[in-house]
């Protein structure tokens, strides 16, 4: 019998190949026996764990003395009894006087019972509101929010140990929504506390010390989740946002990093419910430090002006003018008496910069205005008929109160309105422009919010009159391989540019 010439084959051998084949069955081999080559051997995140956790003891034990409870009171308008009424019941005024109900409601009314009014017993009505805020120097001044104080006629400060302090209200700014206390003839020195000069990263920790539903002297710890937050249209600064547990009662209060320095003055809180939910806003101390300075100083807040109104750049604006991108601030209005008229802004340029930094929206170009020191020159980066200008503007004053844009359509004029079907409306020669006197729910027109009654003052950056006007401007717009004309249009609401598509 022959032999077989695999008698002499190892075990280890054969177990090697069992395994191999074994190996390729269960999927469990690794890319080495497939290719032939080394696997890479990535390397994961790594973070090096504190050894213990953090503990806040040290900080909150420094800086409680110096957070105090803000109770405000404040005036309301005593209710007019002869406004009251009943359903189902007579009037008061149409009450005969012999009624039983008419000496009740003239007791607690404004006539006395012969009815004469200039005997009226007006009693004033009070209302308790309070808030949070904390010192900042060692005689007595207290930082707050605008909101906590506003309307208020008598200020209690509460500090940690329970004394009450009669302060006086220094200065309230609306915008940035700070106020500044001021505890009436000290007689002690207060411990206080700083602002930060630098912002922590996104992830830091952060101490919340404040007073919410009037407890008094809580303590919250949290991160800052995010910065550079825009939370309302009324105030143009941007905010941090932290997690930190904040409620009712906190606002005024500081924000603290782990040095006992404050970051941020606790403002808002993003609640559907009301309470928290671990959404909080705070002012940065960089803005605080600037307003609470001016109000110290003067008891109100200066701020750079340069007169303009504005709207965003939408992609259609962009690309009706050339822009690369849908950035930076459009004007839209100005006068002969404001900085940037004097200088040479024009309705229609884009602001792009201030002095270098670059414009993104108009929030952002407020901010940078805001900022500025009045009567300081300021160089401006503009956009206009397809290139970049430098201007320089000498800056005004913020005033307290500015007119806001004439609103309302023109008149209409007795020609007859004539159909504009590139964009889907009808146009009515005005005294400003060309009145929009009907519009077509589904076209162009419609779609960017034009409607009737709202006046187009320019096409393609000129002035019309005419509907030719309009449609010169439009073939020239073509002609120029343009996809969306340019229009300025009035509205009650005031000047804004609107991008309308061209046909092809």
């Amino acid at each position: 019998m022959t032999k077989s010439k695999f008698k002499n084959v190892s075990v280890k051998s054969t177990l090697l190949a069992s395994a191999l084949c074994l190996g390729v069955v269960a999927g469990a081999t690794v890319p080495t026996l497939i290719t032939g080559q080394p696997a890479a051997n990535a390397e994961p995140v790594q973070v090096t764990a504190p050894a213990q956790p953090v503990d806040f003891s040290n900080v909150v034990k420094a800086v409680k003395p110096a957070v105090v409870s803000v109770q405000v009171k404040t005036e309301i308008e005593p209710q007019n009894i002869q406004n009251f009424s009943i359903p189902g019941f007579p009037e008061f005024k149409d009450l005969p006087k012999d009624h039983p109900f008419n000496r009740f409601f003239r007791r607690f009314g404004d006539e006395d019972e012969q009815g004469n009014e200039d005997k009226k017993r007006a009693v004033p009505h009070y209302a308790q509101a309070q808030g949070s805020g904390f010192f900042i120097s060692e005689d007595g001044y207290v930082v707050t929010n605008h909101h906590v104080v506003d309307k208020g006629v008598e200020f209690v400060l509460v500090m940690d140990d329970g004394t009450k302090l009669d302060a006086d209200l220094v200065g309230s700014d609306e915008k940035s929504d700070l106020a500044l206390l001021k505890v009436k003839d000290p007689d002690r020195k207060f411990k206080y506390v700083k602002f930060a000069d630098n912002l922590p990263a996104v992830g830091s920790w952060v101490l919340a010390v404040g007073n919410p539903f009037g407890l008094g002297g809580t303590v919250t710890a949290g991160i800052i989740s995010a910065d550079g937050r825009d939370i309302s249209a009324k105030n143009y600064e941007s905010f941090i946002q932290i997690d930190a547990a904040v409620n009712k009662g906190n606002s005024g209060g500081p924000t603290f990093n782990l040095n006992g320095e404050v970051i941020g003055i606790n403002t808002a809180i993003y609640s559907p419910s009301g309470g928290n939910v671990g959404i909080a806003f705070a002012i940065p101390a960089g803005v605080a430090k600037d307003v609470i300075n001016d109000l110290q100083h003067g008891g109100k807040v200066k701020r750079g002006w340069l007169g303009v109104h504005i709207q965003n750049v939408t992609e259609d604006i962009a690309d009706s003018l050339g822009l690369a991108d849908a950035s930076g601030a459009m004007v839209t209005s100005t006068d002969e008496t404001a900085p940037a008229f004097k200088a040479g802004v024009k309705v229609g340029d884009v602001i792009l910069a201030v002095d270098g930094d670059e414009v993104k929206n108009t929030r952002e170009l407020a901010r940078h205005i805001g900022r500025a020191d009045p009567e300081s020159d300021v160089e401006l980066t503009i956009w206009r008929e397809d290139k970049e200008i430098k201007l320089t503007v000498h800056l005004g004053t913020y005033p307290e109160e500015t007119a806001s844009s004439a609103g309302g359509a023109s008149p209409q004029q007795p020609a007859a309105p004539a159909e504009l079907d590139e964009f889907g409306m009808n146009l009515q020669p005005g005294d400003e422009g060309l009145v929009i006197t009907s519009v077509d729910p589904d076209g162009p027109a419609a779609d960017k919010g034009l409607s009737r009654g709202d006046v187009i003052q320019s096409v393609g950056g000129k002035q019309v009159k005419s509907i030719d006007d309009v449609k010169n401007g439009v073939e020239a717009a073509k002609d120029n391989g343009r996809k969306t004309i340019l229009m300025r249009i009035k509205t009650d609401a005031g000047i804004r540019f609107v991008g309308l598509p061209l046909k092809k």
